[in-house]
């Protein structure tokens, strides 16, 4: 596949303050590059702020497309980075892909003003990708005929970086030791998530130990129980560490348009508790981990006790992530590219 130049638009990018933001965006663009392409940035890399940081966002995308010349607009987020890769690719002359990833299509028909710009969107952009075929299905519902069109590409994971390492090393890097399982649950504290309901699982338990990595407003609900520790946000490249540390890694979320945490515990040959709303039904195996439903509280407990019980290391479930890898992915991505920038010409 001969190399394309790719201007990536993105709300999501790991930043100083805020370093756990959009790591998968990132894995994506280093894997676009080691396969031989140009990549430019326009792009977010704090939360919160003025919400002058998307017409910001625009203007940088429009900037860079003049600057560079890009063969394509690749957005990541339907809205508002989407609107902003549009821009860019009416006024650099270059065919757009868009990405979906969840919160943008939980926005729609929730936040005036956002469905019908989502659409604008979807008619400039000449290929459209989303990270899992739940969440095609929830898009098609506000926009009709995009799932047909969609192409169902996750972000991947990288292989490398995720790989299968002895858990007492970690755990004494870490200072985590437990007596009992010790269970991890990487996110934002939000109440999507479901933390509290996963922390109140595990108080019935008995034993063991619960770390958090990532932050939130749900935080304080969370602080001073016993057995639960609070790591805060921490770069992705950290978050292996974590990983490797765990018998089980949790994302019992109300629901989960992917699943990327557990894609990647499942990389390091750890077993999974997740949502069974969303993505994770499409890759977590019986052997892999278990599935709840959400606000199936004493499934939520079964199901921890059930995933501490399979094998650790868990082969079967690194074995399903070798099929998601991010090389694989970033391939298939850059398929989408091509074809866009060979329909353009």
């Amino acid at each position: 596949m001969a190399p394309v130049r790719i201007l990536i638009v993105s709300q999501m990018w790991p930043g100083p303050a805020d370093p756990d933001l959009g790591g998968f965006v990132a894995t994506i663009a280093g894997q676009l590059e080691g396969l031989g392409h140009t990549v430019d940035l326009a792009v977010i890399n704090h939360r919160g702020g003025s919400r002058r940081k998307y017409p910001r966002l625009c203007l940088d995308a429009v900037r860079m497309a003049r600057r560079h010349r890009p063969d394509v607009v690749f957005a990541h987020m339907l809205f508002p980075a989407g609107l902003a890769g549009a821009a860019a690719s009416m006024l650099g002359r270059a065919p757009l892909v868009v990405m979906a990833h969840g919160a943008d299509v939980a926005n729609l028909g929730r936040v005036p003003g956002v469905t019908t710009l989502t659409r604008a969107v979807l008619r400039r952009a000449s290929g459209l990708i989303v990270n899992s075929a739940w969440l095609a299905r929830q898009l098609d519902a506000f926009v009709p005929g995009s799932a047909a069109r969609a192409h169902v590409i996750d972000c991947g994971v990288d292989l490398d970086r995720f790989r299968p390492v002895a858990a007492a090393p970690a755990r004494g890097e870490l200072g985590w030791g437990a007596d009992g399982p010790a269970l991890l649950c990487v996110g934002s504290l939000i109440p999507r998530k479901n933390v509290v309901a996963l922390a109140d699982a595990f108080a019935q338990l008995g034993r063991g130990s619960l770390a958090f990595v990532g932050d939130g407003p749900l935080r304080p609900e969370l602080d001073g129980r016993p057995g639960v520790r609070l790591v805060g946000r921490i770069p992705h490249a950290d978050v292996a560490r974590w990983i490797a540390a765990c018998d089980v890694l949790c994302q019992p979320s109300v629901r989960e348009p992917f699943g990327q945490a557990a894609l990647e515990a499942m990389a390091m040959a750890r077993s999974v508790v997740a949502t069974a709303d969303g993505g994770p039904a499409e890759f977590v195996t019986p052997d892999a981990g278990l599935l709840v439903a959400p606000g199936d509280h004493g499934a939520l407990r079964n199901a921890l006790v059930a995933a501490a019980a399979l094998p650790s290391p868990n082969h079967a479930a690194r074995a399903v992530a070798e099929r998601h890898g991010a090389r694989l992915q970033a391939t298939r991505m850059a398929a989408v590219l091509r074809a866009a920038v060979d329909e353009r010409a």
